[in-house]
């Protein structure tokens, strides 16, 4: 027994020295290299966030085929109940594991970016792997996209913390997270790049570009060595971009602006009404039960939606409406626009019952669903009049962006996305112009995305206006002094002057009443002639000399508005109170070091 012992302590003794001497040859390395110690990092970050997305396509896979491909239940009435079944397991490996919400991926990126000191917890490395690959394969209809973002980001986050890394660079690998899942997801490195940029808004700058570029670059390949060369929904360009058509594309891009409109509407809607229903296995039964009976009568609104793409993209159309109930009625002249527009507009309610009932997924594939949905409509309608001929291919691919850049307000990702997928760059112009349109007719109506709605209202976006940005990350209760004295109300100035002033080195007091309201506060240079005047000052109270101050603070106040407060009163000290309860002081000199400290880190290359 004690030789076990004596082994186990030996062990644990050569494991403990190992780590040591490991964590110190990574910290000189760090600092003798800073470079080299970002580009390796970001080598790392590539590569585990590449065999994340890897993982999660082939789990999500192996997931659909044990659940889906049995002729007994494919299509069958099965297929109304197991999409509650897949959301039911993921709430409960949530509730249960997780313990906490992951929905909204790439919303939560955002979230700790801004709010969380660009810290995400370990345990997210995986949780969104296993639970959407349980809502996608049980027939879910989301994609993979913001499960593997949120994924990616964790991973950088995670190994940026393990580092003890501060925080420009914990931000920095999670934009490297991030591009190295999309990456890996979708083999286009570039697009994978400009979504760091675009929608996780990293600074564009060659201290940022270099190891994003690394991250994205090694996820990818790392797709590519996994997976084959062969994109999971490889669409080629059919016919050559027309000059003539551009008006066309124009018009496609409005049309896309519209319906990312109605895309996004309609999602808050039924989150907002599902956010009523307090449990959670109710919202997993009703929502799962309708996305399933949805699915059961449009069989191309399954899951993440790409092989109904793949049918548009193909001779033969009409072959998207195989296995479903209207299936005789396929060789009809306009069933299939007819069928299409209620795929269309169905997949968004299907898609937002998915997530809104507990189940997760994100909006990138279903938005880049509708758009090719949307696109073939478009030209397909057109060429029914016989007046002019258009490629129905290449609007399928354009609308793919149109509506992926109104939805997520990010045109550029969208335009190199597709540009990617499609293993060229001849669709550039129409994918500039309709995705350039549509993001602009979405923005005019509706100015947040998808992703920046709820942050939005809660006063968590990141911008990169970088005044404003240093100015919303302060956080105000850090800078709370409460060393000021407080005085009651009914207190003699004589005694005030005499026992108070000489304990405190601060010009300012605070005074309550006897239920420990606060009332207002006593500037010294104020009272100044009564202090030296003792006949005034032995037959006043504390009552007779306070003074309200030019403005009081709540920490539920926007921080712009607080430094506006500052701006306006020319103070240099405000109260903050809550619920008539005095907290502290903020302090106008201590905002600005905060604020000049923040623009330093955010300014430095």
């Amino acid at each position: 027994m004690t030789s076990k012992k004596n082994i186990r302590f030996l062990i644990f003794g050569i494991v403990k020295k190992a780590r040591i001497k490991y964590t110190i040859i990574i910290r000189k390395f760090r600092y003798q290299n800073p470079q080299m110690f970002v580009y390796l990092v970001s080598t790392l970050i590539g590569l585990i966030g590449g065999l994340s997305a890897v993982i999660l396509k082939n789990l999500v896979g192996l997931t659909e085929e044990f659940i889906y491909h049995n002729e007994n239940i494919r299509y069958n009435y099965w297929t109304i109940v197991l999409p509650a079944i897949g959301i039911i397991l993921t709430v409960l490996y949530i509730k249960y594991f997780v313990k906490e919400n992951i929905s909204h991926g790439v919303e939560k990126v955002l979230y700790a970016i801004s709010k969380n000191r660009s810290k995400i917890d370990k345990k997210n490395t995986y949780s969104s792997v296993v639970s959407s690959s349980l809502t996608v394969g049980f027939g879910g209809s989301v994609g993979l996209e913001a499960p593997i973002v949120y994924t990616g980001a964790a991973i950088g986050s995670t190994i940026a913390q393990r580092f003890n890394l501060h925080l420009k660079l914990r931000s920095l690998f999670i934009a490297c997270g991030c591009s190295a899942a999309i990456a890996g997801i979708f083999k286009a490195p570039i697009a994978a790049i400009i979504f760091s940029l675009e929608v996780i808004m990293i600074d564009l700058s060659m201290w940022s570009m270099i190891p994003i570029l690394i991250s994205s670059t090694t996820g990818a390949l790392v797709s590519y060595f996994l997976l084959g060369d062969t994109n999971s929904f490889y669409f080629a360009i059919f016919e050559p971009f027309d000059k003539t058509k551009i008006p066309f594309y124009v018009l496609l891009g409005i049309a896309c602006g519209f319906f990312s409109l109605y895309f996004t509407k309609v999602s808050r809607v039924i989150e907002k009404q599902f956010s009523k229903q307090k449990n959670i296995y109710v919202k997993a039964i009703a929502g799962g039960s309708v996305v399933g009976i949805l699915i059961f009568i449009f069989p191309p609104l399954f899951g993440e939606g790409y092989m109904g793409l793949q049918h548009l993209m193909n001779d033969n159309p009409e072959s998207i409406a195989n296995n479903s109930l209207f299936y005789p009625l396929r060789t009809h002249d306009y069933f299939l626009i007819i069928f299409l527009v209620g795929i269309l507009f169905i997949k968004v309610i299907t898609s937002s019952f998915t997530t809104a009932s507990g189940g997760i997924g994100g909006v990138f594939a279903p938005a880049l669903f509708t758009g090719g949905v949307l696109g073939f409509v478009f030209s397909r309608t057109i060429n029914l009049f016989n007046w002019v001929k258009l490629s129905e291919h290449n609007f399928t691919l354009v609308g793919m962006a149109g509506v992926m850049a109104g939805i997520m307000h990010a045109p550029m990702t969208s335009i190199f996305l597709i540009a990617e997928i499609t293993g060229g760059y001849k669709l550039l112009f129409p994918l500039i112009i309709t995705s350039s349109i549509a993001y602009l007719v979405k923005y005019r109506f509706d100015k947040y995305s998808v992703y920046t709605y709820n942050l939005k209202k809660q006063n968590q976006m990141i911008t990169h206006n970088k005044d404003k940005e240093a100015i919303r990350r302060i956080n105000m209760y850090d800078l709370i002094e409460k060393d000021f004295i407080r005085v009651p109300l009914t207190m003699t100035l004589s005694r005030f002057i005499k026992e108070v002033i000489p304990k405190s080195n601060k010009n300012l007091f605070v005074v309550e009443n006897v239920e420990g309201n606060f009332i207002g506060i006593i500037l010294l240079d104020e009272i100044m002639e009564i202090l030296f005047n003792k006949e005034k000052y032995e037959r006043l109270k504390v009552m007779d000399v306070v003074s309200r101050p030019p403005a009081t603070l709540s920490l539920r106040e926007d921080n712009e508005k607080i430094f506006k407060l500052f701006d306006k009163t020319n103070s240099w000290y405000l109260p903050v109170i809550d619920n008539k309860k005095y907290i502290g002081m903020l302090s106008k000199s201590k905002l600005l070091q905060r604020y000049r400290k923040l623009i330093v880190d955010f300014s430095e290359d």
